[in-house]
């Protein structure tokens, strides 16, 4: 387990991110998709000291965030919706989005 991870799950129209519980009030924010929240994301991830960010997406949305926390110094890794929609634990999308931190 990565102590220093953030999780997102990309959407078209909203990304939901996840960082360790007491990085911020709100541990569990969701962002807009425009390149401008990108940036936001970014922002907010190295305010939180996240250093790795995983992305679970499905479709193409996650493109173009993708370059931005790489660009930004932080290690990424990609995942198929398909491989984690089914594991245990994950009965909303809060607590998909924290499994993937």
């Amino acid at each position: 387990m990565n102590r220093n991870a953030a999780g997102i799950d990309v959407g078209s129209a909203r990304h939901s991110v996840a960082v360790p519980v007491g990085r911020d009030a709100e541990p569990v924010p969701e962002f807009g998709s425009s390149t401008a929240d990108l940036h936001r994301i970014a922002q907010w991830l190295n305010a939180c000291q996240a250093a790795t960010v995983v992305i679970q997406a499905a479709g193409v949305y996650w493109t173009a965030l993708y370059g931005v926390p790489e660009s930004c110094g932080f290690a990424v890794t990609m995942v198929n919706a398909r491989h984690t929609k089914g594991l245990p634990g994950r009965k909303t999308d809060v607590l998909g989005r924290q499994w993937l931190q």
